[in-house]
């Protein structure tokens, strides 16, 4: 037999029913006085008065708000709209519905004439107009003395918008971190980088990514409240998460030039708009310590809107809740994100130490100083070689980001790293045991991975240089005969992670290649990989051969056990 939950909290509060009381007669007499007492005695209740007549202070402060937020929370570029309505839903990659989730406000793209603010400019130019247009609707308003009907409506769509913006676009982040490749565990070569080697931002990337398990953490925290933020009900407690993650992570880009900061803040932005909904009702109840019934107003749907309501939102949490899981989670087994996908040669994997280094057949012995000379050397379980030598090289700044197919594109290995770390792609012909090298390293003029680059919109002379190379043909420096023997790049991984966007954007920027990389072309012997000579032509065209010996190198750093990509 079940009991009413009566208490003297219940009780002093005035939450007991009658019916309660009656049906918990035999217990139900020591309270009746108590309770007497409670409904003798009502304690002051706040109610909201959010739905009563707005002032005129309020609907101007709301139409600018309304303007500012709806300009901010949808897609302004003809490129995101072009991408959603070009995908291949049968053989969706990850990046594009993360692409679909990710932008931001970019009306004035590049533009030099309006100051950048650390990236906050835009924002400062879309509030000024929105505010413009917003006196500009109020004096409409008082010209046509007419009024929206229902300023309480408007404010509900507004937020429905911002809710499923924030939502979808903190879902796409967080899958990031959820399945661990945004931060993805150090390779051998930066785990031989020296520790003053690295960037501030790489130092700080590497020590999330040696935490996988805290990684997946931090994007379940951002799915869950991307998740919450799609329902009404628990839109408070979505928005309560975003607001808390994401602020942290704007602190931790600003205080580690991580060049993200831009982005986590815009869901802070919305966040902190969501919450305001709640201010008044929270401060009676926290602060001013009072029984507080939060009243919300909903519209009533009903028939087919009631039907397009549900459908819409059941779409949206299929797409990216559920799709977007399996399809990040076939990127983290076959396709890494920022991780090469490609299987490298099984025998050579490992750390060497250079025995012997001979440059057009003069030895050149050890020397920490030397400029040429090889001090260490690594291959990856994907096709990448990396070597160390006492020579400056130009660093590069970006994150390792973006959304590049191709695996020598993928360049979290270089990026953040000086101290002569040199790493090097390869195309191995394994059956003449030839090592086709280049260059990872690649200039270019800015940040990779700030702003808005999932929206699709590439900057004017990224555009201007793929069109240049619409007209170029493929660089073919590999021997033909090699290149049947090694084989296209896209095959190279699962059958069930190959993608359209995987093999277009594969042959894209193979286009691109403009053959400015430095490469070498190595003949490798070995048996097991303990020893392995290494002979051919160096990136300055002087034949070289390198004598490796493996060697086993303890670190104090204990192994991921969550690992992305199967090699």
């Amino acid at each position: 037999m079940a009991f009413p939950n009566i208490n003297p909290e219940r009780l002093d509060l005035g939450l007991v029913s009658p019916e309660e009381l009656a049906e918990a007669n035999p217990v139900n007499r020591a309270f009746d006085t108590a309770n007497a007492r409670a409904q003798s005695k009502p304690l002051p209740t706040e109610k909201s008065n959010r739905h009563q007549n707005w002032t005129t202070g309020q609907k101007i402060s709301f139409r600018i708000a309304f303007l500012f937020f709806i300009a901010i929370s949808l897609p302004t570029g003809a490129s995101w709209y072009k991408n959603v309505f070009s995908l291949d839903w049968l053989h969706l990659h990850y990046r594009d519905l993360y692409d679909v989730a990710r932008f931001q406000p970019n009306i004035l793209g590049r533009a030099k004439w309006w100051p950048a603010w650390m990236g906050y400019g835009e924002w400062v130019f879309i509030l000024l107009v929105a505010a413009g247009l917003g006196l500009v609707w109020t004096a409409v308003v008082r010209w046509r003395k007419t009024e929206p009907r229902n300023y309480n409506l408007l404010y509900y769509w507004l937020r429905v918008v911002v809710r499923y913006r924030a939502g979808i676009g903190i879902i796409g982040f967080g899958f990031t971190k959820l399945m661990p490749t945004q931060l993805p565990y150090p390779s051998l070569g930066l785990l031989n980088t020296n520790f003053g080697d690295l960037t501030a931002q790489k130092i700080y990337w590497l020590s999330i990514g040696i935490v996988p398990w805290y990684e997946v953490f931090a994007g379940v925290v951002e799915v869950l409240a991307g998740a919450l933020l799609f329902f009404r009900a628990t839109t408070f407690w979505g928005a309560v998460l975003l607001f808390g993650a994401l602020a942290d992570i704007v602190y931790v880009n600003l205080a580690y030039d991580g060049g993200v900061h831009g982005y986590s803040s815009y869901f802070v932005l919305l966040a902190g708009f969501l919450l305001v909904y709640y201010v008044r009702d929270l401060y009676n109840l926290l602060i001013r310590e009072r029984l507080t019934v939060p009243v919300h107003f909903y519209p009533t749907f009903r028939g087919w809107q009631q039907v397009a309501r549900i459908g819409l939102k059941s779409a949206t949490i299929g797409i990216f809740l559920v799709l977007l899981f399996w399809i990040q989670y076939l990127n983290f087994r076959y396709d890494p994100y920022k991780q090469p996908a490609q299987k490298g040669v099984r025998e050579l994997r490992g750390n060497y130490q250079v025995s012997e280094f001979r440059v057009n057949n003069k030895v050149i012995p050890y020397t920490p100083l030397d400029s040429i000379r090889w001090q260490q050397a690594t291959f990856e379980n994907w096709s990448t070689l990396t070597f160390k030598v006492n020579r400056a090289v130009p660093l590069d700044l970006s994150n390792g980001g973006g959304s590049p197919m191709r695996d020598i594109n993928r360049t979290f290995e270089l990026t953040g790293v000086a101290g002569g770390q040199r790493v090097f792609y390869y195309d191995a012909d394994s059956v003449n045991h030839v090592l086709y090298l280049q260059d990872k390293y690649r200039s270019f003029d800015g940040r990779r991975g700030e702003g808005g680059e999932g929206e699709g919109s590439p900057s004017p002379k990224r555009n201007k240089e793929k069109t240049r190379s619409k007209g170029n043909p493929t660089d073919n420096w590999i021997p033909t005969t090699a290149q049947a023997r090694i084989g296209p790049e896209d095959a190279k991984i699962e059958a069930i992670a190959r993608t359209t966007r995987r093999t277009k954007g594969i042959q894209s920027e193979a286009r691109q290649e403009d053959g400015k990389r430095k490469r070498m072309i190595l003949h490798y012997q070995t048996t097991d990989g303990s020893h392995v000579v290494l002979t051919g032509i160096d990136e300055n065209k002087d034949s070289i051969r390198v004598v490796l010996d493996r060697i086993n190198r303890p670190y104090a750093l204990s192994e991921s056990t969550l690992n992305a990509g199967t090699y």
